[in-house]
């Protein structure tokens, strides 16, 4: 437990001193999200469970990523879970039973994704290796390579892959070659937070998540720039205090667009003419969870914040996972899902935020769960997958 915390209060002041030296860049030094912590983390208190949560599952996938604070997590798809290990490749396991289908097995270091859908699983790699699969047995379809780590999930739609690299660029390839089609550049602030947020799709666009505090709406076909709108406005005296990441992929209700920042700021976007619809100051680091009435948030020092639909307004806040290094929520029937540093999964009642179960997974949780026909998988930071399911 105090090894992980020393890491990162010693990669806070690492940051610190590079920040005012005028460092170009300082993306690679962040291991986890909470850097700028100096308080304990919360010690867990005793709850009477009012959910019951049944384990489903449990696989070993590969060893995972340790303290590289790249926020690894499947994807799920047609009944499919799809997920890679920093050392041990790319694993498909049936969502039900979690019996693995097929195994591809990389030689490069696996970090962004996998993302997964028109018949194709896509993954990213930390020296920049784009490589696709077959999503019915894993055989390799095709490798490319972009200029910069991949830690964001590819995206895949009308016949194009599309990957957001840690320099700012998304790249566009042919899905069935693997042949480059576009790509599009974004600002890089001085200073970063570790991570890249994955891309959403929509109708025709790519909505993309910036360092710079921005979402941008492209054009899927070529590339070009729809519109782009401050999530949060990098402002402040020093390249710290003006981070405003968005390392969280936003979230696509109908035509309304969610997302949230690292400078704590959460905004609901019309998303054909890009104007928000409304300003919340409260942000997240690694994205959001979306219910029919909620926008939930992790924010920075660890609280989960419940936030109104349709005004932004506050709802509930819940502080009982202060400095524990929590992930970004995911939604699983009434209830938002984290996981935290020492590898327990909360579940909180979206009414009011009051921990209704926990459960316990192993090593740390820092990539958001995620949830399909009422299971939630996790990733944890040792390569190891686990279901849930609810029992009410």
């Amino acid at each position: 437990m105090r090894q992980p915390r020393a890491l990162r209060l010693i990669a806070a002041a690492l940051v610190a001193v590079l920040a005012l030296s005028g460092c170009s860049s300082v993306k690679n030094l962040f291991g986890g999200r909470n850097k700028d912590k100096t308080g304990e983390p919360a010690k867990l208190v005793d709850i009477t469970p009012t959910v019951g949560v049944k384990q489903l599952w449990t696989a070993k996938i590969g060893k995972g990523e340790k303290y590289l604070g790249i926020g690894q997590h499947p994807v799920i798809a047609d009944g499919k879970v799809f997920a890679a290990a920093v050392d041990g490749g790319v694993t498909a396991l049936d969502l039900a039973s979690g019996q693995a289908l097929w195994h591809y097995d990389s030689k490069a270091r696996l970090s962004g994704g996998p993302g997964a859908g028109d018949g194709l699983v896509v993954v990213g790699g930390l020296k920049g290796e784009v490589i696709a699969l077959d999503a019915g047995d894993g055989h390799e379809k095709w490798t490319a390579k972009v200029g910069n780590e991949v830690i964001a999930a590819p995206a895949i739609a009308d016949g194009l892959v599309f990957v957001h690299s840690n320099d700012g660029r998304v790249t566009a390839f042919d899905a069935a070659n693997g042949e480059r089609r576009w790509f599009y550049s974004a600002d890089m602030p001085a200073l970063t937070v570790r991570g890249t947020g994955d891309l959403t799709l929509g109708p025709g666009i790519l909505f993309v998540p910036g360092d710079n505090g921005t979402l941008t709406a492209l054009s899927a076909s070529d590339g070009s720039e729809r519109w782009s709108v401050a999530v949060a406005e990098p402002d402040g005296r020093s390249e710290l205090e003006r981070m405003a990441d968005v390392d969280g992929a936003a979230v696509l209700d109908g035509t309304v667009l969610f997302a949230t920042s690292f400078k704590n700021h959460t905004v609901a976007i019309d998303g054909p003419r890009g104007q928000v619809l409304w300003d919340s100051e409260h942000g997240g680091v690694r994205g959001l969870g979306l219910s029919n009435s909620a926008v939930v948030i992790t924010d920075k020092d660890g609280n989960v914040v419940g936030l109104d639909k349709n005004t932004g307004g506050s709802l509930w806040k819940q502080s009982g996972l202060l400095n524990r290094n929590v992930s970004a929520p995911t939604v699983q029937g009434d209830y938002a899902v984290v996981g935290d540093y020492e590898g327990v999964v909360h579940w909180l009642r979206l009414n009011d935020g009051a921990f209704a179960a926990r459960s316990k997974v192993g090593a740390a949780v820092t990539g958001k769960p995620v949830e399909a026909n009422g299971t939630v998988v996790v990733q944890s930071v040792d390569g190891k997958l686990t279901a849930f399911a609810l029992q009410q």
